[in-house]
């Protein structure tokens, strides 16, 4: 099994990519793949968190209503 390449030894190898197409006029590898995966993460994490600040709020209506 092939070792997995750190985040910044990814990077350089695009980056790498990038300026040798610029040199020979091949277009580079294009990342928008990556993009949508963090925006995907993004998303959920957001999800995660109105989920959670909906439920603080049920929570705290559902103790005013027993004091009451």
């Amino acid at each position: 099994m092939a070792k997995k390449k750190s985040k910044l030894a990814k990077r350089a190898a695009e980056l790498e990519a990038a300026v040798a197409g610029l040199f020979t006029g091949t277009p580079a590898k294009k990342t928008k793949k990556r993009r949508k995966a963090k925006k995907a993460k993004v998303v959920k994490a957001v999800k995660k968190a109105v989920k959670k600040a909906k439920k603080a709020v049920k929570k705290a209506t559902k103790k005013k209503a027993k004091k009451r």
